[in-house]
């Protein structure tokens, strides 16, 4: 989808729906504006549920100050007129309060972007305004005044958070929700362990140096009834793997295998929430060893690393790379992941090991090996999850288990810990399920 192409009023109600949907503001919190190339601005309206915005109930503010619509601007339109006279730049600008922002907010702190690569990249510096009635001219002065500054993403004293992007209303969603994700990653983080581990500046910098995979192209001549339905099933489930917030729209690979031992994967830098099928890449192996992508498309970077699973693992037919915020606090921290929680997350993941960070691009042949029926899956430190299987549905299958088996964890440690099932108990599921 080409998010640009639509009405600016279209922009504003399709992400009101997705913040509000992912449970990241409330019926009557945030507001959005666009900037359009005629200096209109368009913005949401005050009072009106977010749950169910129609394009027609976005207000729309001439060059002259008049005001058309069939409602009033957001309470907030004073900052939101502020931020672009003082940043004429910014094409969008996006207030939202979602918990975990909230929760930095009236602590006075700021998420740590470095626990994660990109992040810092995305989020850019982070900035502080001071308090002020909603709606007042105060506050329009207080929150301007550090986009002045340069900053484009700025915290808000006991409020929330403001996003200003130069690149559209998407770019400062994309800058949002991955703000948002490093606050539930650290909050998360710090419930199971008392520190957590930011990525060095070395390090951060060791991630700026991965890079795409040189690929020779091929054009696609037809595709197999088998191609186009794992092309379908992919769209599927990585839709849901958004819905369940299990990666933000930027992040997230997937893969499968086809019976001749080419592959489809996900796309680079493309929103998850609605890819097609003919998003997808189709990737082959020529006789010399070598690969080669549909022509015109640019697959994951992550493209080696699912190639070396499955060309050492013939029995994995799905893999998927993903970085869901409560088995991410596992990756963040010194803290281990054990399986033993309940039958089925020992049947599903049964040993959980954790590698360094940087091994998905610079040792994708040694992580892959690591990977086979009895460590089906993989936290990477500060970068990801992995997970396999014979079909896409138990990768994902993992996956979920995993995440809501991390959930259980971190929510147990406020209730005084947990006891794991027992050697002997787990040779009993292991006799059961045939696990040997």
């Amino acid at each position: 989808m080409n998010f640009e192409m639509l009405h600016p009023a279209d922009q504003i109600v399709m992400i009101m729906n997705r913040i509000y949907s992912y449970g990241m503001t409330t019926t009557s919190g945030g507001n959005l504006s666009i900037m359009d190339e005629e200096g209109v601005m368009w913005i949401s309206p005050s009072s009106i549920d977010k749950g169910s915005l129609r394009r027609e109930d976005i207000m729309r503010v001439l060059p002259d100050g008049t005001i058309e619509g069939i409602h009033t601007p957001s309470v907030e339109y004073p900052f939101h007129r502020d931020i672009y006279r003082k940043r004429p730049d910014l094409k969008a600008v996006l207030h939202a309060h979602p918990p975990a922002l909230v929760a930095f907010s009236i602590a006075r702190k700021t998420p740590d972007t470095a626990l994660i690569p990109n992040a810092r990249l995305l989020t850019g510096d982070i900035s502080y305004a001071p308090y002020a009635t909603p709606g007042s001219q105060q506050l329009g002065d207080n929150i301007s005044a550090e986009f002045e500054k340069g900053y484009n993403t700025v915290m808000m004293e006991n409020h929330g958070v403001v996003i200003g992007s130069d690149q559209g209303l998407f770019k400062a969603f994309m800058v949002f929700e991955t703000l948002d994700f490093c606050a539930r990653l650290e909050i998360n983080a710090r419930t199971i362990g008392k520190t957590t581990r930011p990525l060095s500046n070395a390090e951060l910098e060791l991630f700026q140096q991965k890079t795409h995979p040189a690929l020779g192209e091929f054009e696609a001549e037809g595709h197999t009834s088998k191609e186009l339905e794992i092309r379908r099933d992919m769209c599927r489930m990585i839709s849901r793997a958004y819905d369940n917030q299990l990666f933000t729209s930027g992040q997230g690979t997937f893969s499968c295998r086809l019976p001749d031992n080419s592959m489809i994967i996900t796309p680079y830098a493309m929103d998850r929430k609605y890819l097609n099928p003919e998003d997808l890449v189709l990737v082959r192996e020529t006789p010399k060893g070598t690969l080669r992508k549909e022509a015109g498309k640019i697959p994951s970077r992550s493209l080696l690393l699912h190639h070396e699973i499955y060309r050492q693992h013939p029995g994995i037919g799905a893999v998927i790379v993903a970085h869901p915020p409560n088995i991410m606090a596992f990756a963040v921290t010194e803290c281990s992941f054990d399986a033993r929680l309940i039958p089925e997350s020992y049947i599903m993941l049964r040993t959980v090991a954790k590698y360094p960070f940087g091994c998905t691009f610079l040792e994708p042949d040694r992580l892959a090996e690591e990977l086979r029926e009895e460590n089906p899956v993989a936290i990477i430190e500060n970068d990801c999850v992995i997970t396999t299987g014979e079909t896409l549905l138990k990768a994902f299958d993992r996956l979920e288990v995993m995440e809501y088996s991390a959930k259980s964890v971190i929510d147990a440690a406020s209730l005084g810990g947990i006891v794991k099932i027992s050697s002997a108990e787990v040779d009993d599921i292991e006799d059961a399920f045939g696990l040997h």
